[in-house]
């Protein structure tokens, strides 16, 4: 009941006529950027959050959190009409969407896809509403080794639960590590890796590397594709939205199932690419209509959108309560809480409520809005996709260094953004991943205050990590996770004898 009460207070604080307009703008430019392939979540939230800086924090993250929701539903237009994922967790869409379109039922499919989005990500709020508090009670019996071993968890979930390579997983986050150690020493006083640049005594702008390494680097490597769009036409009609609504409900079990798996895989560091592929294949196993998918299945699209917008939504839950990123996205919007003043974790709900309800509040405010605007105004963004990307692409350009140079108001902070975007250009030609470099770039200090601190504890004793309970069971899962793939790997070799 104090969860209700207190989320009726978040409705009055995000209810204004100026939060609803941001969230409305929000919502616009999300789906703006979840239609062009080469921008994306993580990527629009960045580029756009120097826009936030004028803003009280809490219209700041209704804004961006906004953007994050349309990119959400935007994927899906490009994947359903145009065979072309606008995100990399909107790739199972196309395996049913895209032929449906072809079917000429593109109206069904898009409005098959938003509505179960809508459901996902519905699914994922109402869990963060009522478990958030509860976890940040929980969380406020931590210590120093509590933090650090959840830290750890954090990084080895990443390694353990990377779809590519753990090395290269590792040598991204070891690049992170070493990012986040440049500057002073909070602890020693002493300068690390500045190489006699006072600009950065204060370390890399967390600001500055996501511009570049998302922004820049995506759209570098989308300007050497040369992205050319051709599709199927559009225009979603009501009569077309109400039948599809009837058919719906047939698919609960499907759209129960895939919210799950979506919930789990946000709130571990699965993200929702990995939660639209699970979500996808668990429908297809287990569907009666199971020999259908692939050939323009509506099933096929429920499932995917579903578990990727409940992963999308889950992530900013060990966000709120631990001041962990469970995804790319929710580490620019930790990184923009930190840029405002405030500190995610358990003491956000004890001295910032009014803040974390207005944000969880919003959630249901532009989930809403989000599923009205691409219901409404898909013809207008699949027409943007026939603007060249020649022209789209310097725009794009020229605002990520509006958005480096306003941060300090420094040119070094523009190039230093060019860098960025050529290392992140590098990375993703080199298929190493971003989101391990990210989420180390922002989590490094943090662990290593917490660790420091640990030792100062225990004398320099690592039993510590041990000492009770849950410490020891958070550092036993961590060890777990990080050698997760070869012990799946022996699991399924021995059922296999």
């Amino acid at each position: 009941m104090e969860e209700i009460n207190s989320l009726m207070q978040g409705f009055s604080v995000a209810l204004t006529p100026f939060n609803l307009g941001l969230m409305l703008v929000g919502v616009i430019l999300g789906v703006l950027i979840g239609v062009l392939p080469g921008l994306g979540g993580a990527n629009g939230v960045a580029i756009l959050l120097p826009l936030t800086f004028s803003m009280n924090p809490t219209s700041a993250i209704i804004m961006l959190s906004c953007i994050y929701w349309g990119a959400l539903f935007g994927g899906a237009i490009t994947s359903i009409l145009f065979n072309i994922p606008g995100e990399p967790w909107s790739v199972a869409t196309t395996f049913d969407g895209y032929p449906m379109a072809q079917q000429g039922r593109a109206g069904e499919a898009l409005t098959a896809a938003f509505t179960s989005s809508f459901i996902g990500a519905l699914v994922a709020v109402l869990m963060i509403t009522f478990t958030a508090p509860l976890v940040a009670r929980f969380a406020l019996k931590f210590g120093p080794p509590e933090y650090f071993s959840v830290y750890l968890l954090t990084f080895c979930s990443f390694v353990g639960m990377s779809k590519g390579s753990p090395f290269k997983t590792i040598a991204a986050m070891m690049l992170g590590f070493a990012l986040a150690a440049v500057g002073l020493d909070t602890v020693t006083g002493q300068l690390r890796l500045t190489f006699g640049f006072t600009e950065m005594l204060k370390g890399f702008d967390f600001l500055i590397a996501v511009i570049g390494l998302f922004g820049i680097g995506e759209i570098l490597l989308t300007i050497e594709e040369g992205l050319a769009f051709k599709g199927a036409e559009a225009k979603i009609k009501m009569r077309v939205v109400i039948d599809t609504w009837k058919q719906l409900p047939k698919y609960w079990k499907t759209s129960l199932r895939s919210s799950i798996i979506g919930c789990w895989m946000g709130i571990t560091p699965g993200g929702a690419t990995p939660a639209s592929f699970m979500g996808y294949g668990v429908a297809k196993s287990m569907s009666p209509r199971g020999a259908n998918f692939g050939k323009g299945e509506m099933e096929g699209v429920v499932a995917p959108e579903t578990a990727a917008h409940a992963a999308g939504t889950a992530a900013l839950l060990p966000m709120l309560t631990l001041g962990i990123p469970g995804s790319p996205t929710a580490a620019v919007l930790l990184g923009g809480l930190l840029i405002w003043g405030l500190q995610p974790g358990p003491l956000l709900f004890q001295e910032q409520k009014d803040f974390v309800w207005g944000l969880i509040a919003s959630m249901y405010l532009g989930n809403i809005a989000g599923l009205i605007v691409v219901l409404t105004t898909v013809p207008f963004f699949a027409a943007i996709l026939r603007i060249p990307f020649s022209i789209v692409a310097p725009v794009i350009l020229v605002i990520c260094a509006i958005g480096a140079y306003t941060v300090h108001g420094s040119m070094f902070d523009v190039w230093l953004m060019v860098i960025f975007g050529v290392i992140g250009y590098i990375f993703k030609k080199l298929d190493y991943p971003l989101a391990p470099l990210v989420l180390a770039l922002v989590l490094g200090d943090r662990a290593e205050d917490a660790f420091r601190q640990s030792m100062l504890m225990s004398q320099g004793t690592m039993s510590i990590f041990f000492a009770n309970g849950l410490v020891a069971s958070i550092t036993v899962l961590a060890l777990v996770m990080l050698f997760w793939a070869p012990l799946r790997a022996g699991i399924a070799k021995m059922r296999g004898r």
